[in-house]
Formats: structure tokens, C-alpha cells, sequence
């Protein structure tokens, strides 16, 4: 089997101590996946997952396995570790190893919730958005930090006053403020914004493409600074893809899912954002939001002219069987390396 089918990339961590001290753990932190062939080669995507709810620790794998097989890019994803057990644990705030890898990163996406970790492992984040590098943020990326008002980065917390809004809202366009659609009971149809239907992340897509059963958040409107709405979310009366919108101030005015945006380091520099509030691993079984992200990638990355007319090429890379979202829902015992193609 050709050497870029199989590759991946195992860092062994021989001496990680535990809480208590005493114990030690041994194994794989993250996986890469090494581009194929495509107008990505010679670019790095590092994919940062880490929430309790909807499962970006599948969701973000296969996407990374989307990206190097059929575009090219080489993808790395980091997940929550349990420093004990050496095992992908969602509910493990803390530690998210592997975040060095976006020192050399050409695009980081991030789908994490609430994440309050070390200043060791932060300065990468902190340091990749300084840089002026382009961001794509899923779902809770809005909340994605949730850190000790002590600490070094606190700013970067959903709610920080000195940073108003934190990341969420100062780089990727908005933080957590609620659940506009009912949780669990109302999914999320992607229609393109007005103005918006030649915009190259909607590029081989239409109305109605994208689905997913998680819900619409609530967002501030207008959304601030140069922020651009490119594909709104209408409030359906079911889970399924063909159910009826719900009627009324739900959707009048409805909340944009997915938009553009930049952000300016100190450096005078600007980089590209998208940001999308759906994104967990449920959402990316419907072709039409897979086709939305990659298209997203290109268009972060500057290169929107490579996207055919048609859209990019989105087949799911081997079974892919997301886990329903929710709250202690999470596959046990995994590991990075079950995630390698």
C-alpha cells in the first residue's frame, strides 16, 4: 500500500504524570494525516478539537481525512487527552497536546468548548493568532475558552469584559449567548444569504444543502465589524432534513450559521476567519455542510479560484458513523491512533 494511504503520525509521550504524581502513562497524541493529491500539497491544516457535546473528536478526523485525500492538504488533529490513561477524553479541559503543531500551521480550524488550558499549551493558540493566520471556528468555537480569570489568557474566555466576548467574539465574530432553535428538537437548514450566491464558499451549493441536526445559535445582529453573513439557518420543526420551518420570529429574522470575517494582529497584518455555529459530527454526515467546510478552507487559505464550478469533492474517507451529540455521549477507551485511515 503506497506510503501516503498509510501514514500517520504517532508522538509517544513516555513520561506524562498524572494528577496524583505517581502514575505514568504512555502513548499517542494526536494523528496526521499526510496530503495525497491536490492544490492543497505543501500546506498544513491543524484541527483542534476538544468538546464535551458534539463530538469534535470524530467530526474533526474526518474531515482531516477529507482534506488530505482528495484536496491535498497535510492534517494534523489534537484532541483532549486524559493525562492518566493516555485516552481522547472530551471531559478533560486542561490538556490538548500536540498544539505545537500550529507553530508551523498554514490554517488552524478549531472546535473546541470551554477549554481552560495551561499557559504552555495556550501561547501556541495565542501565538498562531498573532501571526495573522487564517481561522475557521465550528460550533462551539464560539465558547471555545473558558479560562481562570488568573491566568495568563484569560481574555481569550467566552465572557471576558477585558477582551469583550473573548476569541468568540473578537476574532471569530461572536461568543455564546444561547440556543435560538430548541435544542435536541429543532435541526438547522442552510440557506445562502441574500447577495451571497456567487461567494465561493457556497460554490456547488444551494439552498437546502446543508443540514444538520443540531440547532441554530443565537447571534447579535448585525453581526460586528466587517463580519458578512453567507448562509443563514432556518429553524425546522423537526430532525430530519425535509421537516417544515417553524413559524414565527424564529426565523424573522433568521440567524446567520455561517459568515466571513477578518481579524488584524498588532502587527498591522489581517487574516480571514469563517465561522460556521454548526459543525459537530452529525452535521458533517450531509454532504452539503462537508462541502460548505472545505470550500471554507480554500477560500481561508486564498485559494477560492481553485474550487470547481461545481464545488469540492467531499466523499466521506472510509465508515463514518457519528455519535448522536449530548453530554457524556462520547466513544470510551479511544485513542488517536483509532482514528488513523
Amino acid at each position: 500500500m503506497p506510503k501516503q494511504i498509510i501514514a500517520w503520525c504517532l508522538v509517544w509521550l513516555p513520561f506524562v504524570m498524572c494528577f496524583g504524581g505517581a502514575r505514568l502513562s504512555a502513548g499517542p497524541l494526536f494523528v496526521t494525516y499526510e496530503g495525497v493529491d491536490g492544490p492543497g500539497m505543501g500546506k498544513h491544516i491543524v484541527l483542534v478539537s476538544g468538546d464535551e457535546e458534539y463530538r469534535s473528536e470524530e467530526g474533526l478526523p474526518q474531515l482531516g481525512k477529507i482534506l488530505a485525500r482528495q484536496h491535498g492538504f497535510t492534517c494534523t488533529v489534537v484532541f483532549a487527552i486524559n493525562r492518566e490513561t493516555g485516552e481522547i477524553d472530551p471531559q478533560t479541559v486542561d490538556n490538548i497536546p500536540g498544539l505545537d503543531a500550529l507553530d508551523g500551521a498554514d490554517l488552524m480550524i478549531i472546535a473546541t468548548r470551554f477549554r481552560d488550558l495551561p499557559d504552555e499549551q495556550m501561547k501556541h493558540i495565542v501565538d498562531y493568532i498573532d501571526s495573522a493566520r487564517p481561522i475557521i471556528g465550528m460550533r462551539t468555537a464560539t465558547h471555545a475558552f473558558n479560562i481562570k480569570k488568573h491566568k495568563t489568557y484569560a481574555r481569550l474566555s467566552f465572557n471576558s469584559r477585558v477582551w469583550d466576548g473573548g476569541f468568540g467574539r473578537q476574532i471569530l465574530g461572536e461568543t455564546w449567548i444561547s440556543h435560538h432553535g430548541h435544542h435536541g428538537h429543532e435541526s438547522t437548514r442552510g440557506l445562502i444569504a441574500e447577495g451571497m450566491e456567487r461567494h465561493p464558499i457556497v460554490r456547488g451549493i444551494k439552498d437546502g444543502d446543508i443540514w444538520g441536526p443540531t440547532d441554530v445559535y443565537t447571534v447579535r445582529l448585525p453581526l460586528p465589524g466587517d463580519s458578512q453573513p453567507i448562509i443563514m439557518g432556518q429553524v425546522l420543526e423537526g430532525m430530519n432534513n425535509n421537516d417544515p420551518p417553524v413559524e414565527g420570529r424564529k426565523n424573522d429574522p433568521m440567524m446567520p450559521v455561517g459568515w466571513t470575517k477578518t481579524y488584524q494582529s498588532a502587527s498591522g497584518k489581517t487574516a480571514r476567519v469563517f465561522t460556521t455555529t454548526m459543525g459537530a459530527a452529525t452535521d458533517l454526515a450531509t454532504e452539503g455542510t462537508r462541502r460548505m467546510l472545505v470550500n471554507a478552507v480554500y477560500w481561508a487559505l486564498g485559494m477560492e479560484d481553485e474550487i470547481p464550478s461545481d464545488g469540492t469533492k467531499v466523499d466521506l474517507v472510509g465508515e463514518y458513523h457519528p455519535t448522536p451529540f449530548g453530554f457524556g455521549k462520547q466513544k470510551r477507551g479511544m485513542r488517536p491512533t483509532d482514528y488513523a485511515w
